[in-house]
């Protein structure tokens, strides 16, 4: 009989492995009649849709990895047809979250310039088109997990020849991060430097929202905001490669679960801050303010509440993870 914990994570990735196919052709078409109609409120659109998909792809993952852990053991399921599946998610994974950053940044670049780099918007079109293949094939695959009367001729030719579970990729880079004297605390190093950008640059943007440093115009804060972009970037890789590496030590334990949840809304604030006009309102980039612009401007009472929600939730992600070793009892 399956712990309350197994039945409730596969449960969970059943609700949410929907989320980055469908998401990713809502996206896709929005881009493509943008494209075709060149119409620039359509394309913002579709690059918010696409951003919001990335994010939302995060839980999709880790709950399918938990549950493949909580499950893997009974006999009724093939563990090779799981590992299968975990490989192709973990590829479109991988293009959904670089796809949803290049979106990021063509709508910073359209925030900033009017509008985005030639070809950047297009490019994300391409990598949408890539991740919904890689995301479609993942979803087909999990599907023949329970269903062995729906399996392809290459799900079956790749599970006979399977065999050794170092032969997969989420295997193999789980070896790696803990067999290698360096790969963890290299990754450790990058983990904790991402986190120190990335909060630094939203403490920095969400202190002048709430009406710190007005004497520095919001502006010049706002172009910063690439860099905290990068940060996040790298704690996404190097916090999947612990994850992936060790996943035993983070599924059974309750901190992780809030860390995510807090970094998501972290996520949500770095769409706020780009696409928002509220926090764009009478900037004056050389009104008021002189070259520089907007010193002395007061952010609306929205602004101010997804400004303190950050702050906090990039605080509870400091304290969650930090927490890790001692809540849970996982480490």
């Amino acid at each position: 009989m399956p712990s309350i914990t197994a039945v409730n994570l596969a449960h969970l990735h059943l609700l949410l492995n929907h989320v980055p196919t469908v998401g990713s052709v809502v996206a896709l078409g929005l881009l493509l009649v943008a494209l075709v109609r060149r119409d620039e409120a359509l394309k913002h659109a579709g690059l918010e849709v696409l951003f919001v998909i990335a994010v939302l792809t995060l839980p999709v993952y880790m709950s399918g990895v938990a549950a493949h852990q909580k499950l893997r053991n009974r006999p009724e399921l093939s563990d090779d047809a799981i590992r299968i599946h975990q490989d192709a998610a973990l590829a479109g994974f991988a293009v959904t979250e670089f796809a949803g950053f290049v979106a990021w940044i063509a709508l910073w670049q359209s925030r900033r310039r009017g509008r985005a780099a030639r070809g950047l918007v297009p490019a994300v079109t391409l990598l949408s088109i890539v991740a919904l293949t890689l995301m479609a094939r993942a979803a087909t695959l999990g599907g023949e997990i329970r269903h062995p009367e729906i399996l392809t001729d290459l799900s079956a030719g790749a599970a006979a020849s399977a065999g050794d579970p170092e032969r997969f990729l989420t295997t193999a880079i789980s070896m790696y991060m803990v067999d290698s004297p360096w790969a963890w605390p290299a990754a450790e190093t990058v983990h904790f430097l991402g986190l120190s950008l990335s909060f630094g640059v939203l403490l920095a943007v969400n202190l002048r929202i709430l009406g710190v440093m007005k004497k520095v115009a919001f502006a010049d804060l706002h172009r910063l905001l690439p860099w905290g972009m990068l940060g996040f970037g790298a704690n996404l890789i190097t916090g999947m490669l612990f994850f992936i590496g060790q996943p035993k030590q983070y599924i059974d334990s309750a901190p992780f679960y809030w860390k995510v949840v807090f970094l998501m809304i972290a996520g949500a604030n770095f769409l706020y801050l780009t696409v928002f006009k509220k926090a764009w309102a009478n900037r004056g980039d050389v009104g008021a303010g002189g070259p520089g612009g907007n010193i002395g401007w007061d952010s609306s009472p929205a602004d101010k509440a997804m400004a303190v929600s950050s702050i906090v939730a990039w605080l509870a992600v400091l304290y969650a993870g930090r927490m890790l070793p001692f809540i849970g009892h996982a480490f």
